[in-house]
């Protein structure tokens, strides 16, 4: 019975800033399963996709979610394609508490398709992000509370999350 918080939504929704104030807020571990995969592999993502292509980094994915979501107490913030597995989903949902953290393709764009290291926002379009966004909706849906991000500080977001979720962690044991 793990009792995680999983933050799953696309890139730029938040994730791993609102899991880290989640975290804290909770005194609880933080993990980005992102992260997880930059540490094992020794490479960083963009170098992954780059080198290896998308269906090396989602075997990689895989295996850290399992180890991610073996925990307990963890706020875990996950990585925008890690809903597109039904196993990755069902440990997401194993005795954890999933938060689809909701964005607009324009907010997604301007959050993180800047930094430069996310391979599938690299020379993008708002309406070609807009119909990745569109695509991976459903696979979101499964999320037990959903939270939308556009124009909220983190700490907000954090702050809602907490509350929402207030009588499920009093009853964690």
């Amino acid at each position: 019975m793990p009792g995680n918080i999983v933050l799953v939504g696309f890139m730029g929704s938040g994730k791993t800033t609102v899991g880290k104030l989640l975290a804290a807020g909770l005194g609880w571990t933080f993990l980005d399963t992102d992260a997880l995969i930059e540490e094992e592999s020794g490479l960083p993502i963009k170098e992954i996709f780059a080198c290896y292509g998308e269906h090396y980094f989602r075997e990689l994915e895989q295996a850290a979610v399992a180890r991610a979501t073996a925990c307990q107490r963890a706020v875990i913030a996950t990585g925008g394609g890690v809903v597109l597995s039904r196993e990755n989903v069902r440990h997401l949902r194993e005795g954890n508490k999933v938060v689809w953290l909701q964005v607009r393709p324009e907010t997604a764009l301007q959050r993180a398709g800047k930094k430069g290291d996310r391979p599938l926002l690299q020379g993008r379009r708002q309406e070609e992000v807009a119909k990745l966004l569109a695509y991976r909706e459903p696979y979101y849906a499964f999320a037990d509370l959903y939270v939308a991000t556009d124009g909220k500080e983190a700490a907000d977001v954090a702050g809602e999350i907490k509350e929402a979720l207030k009588t499920w962690l009093a009853n964690l044991k």
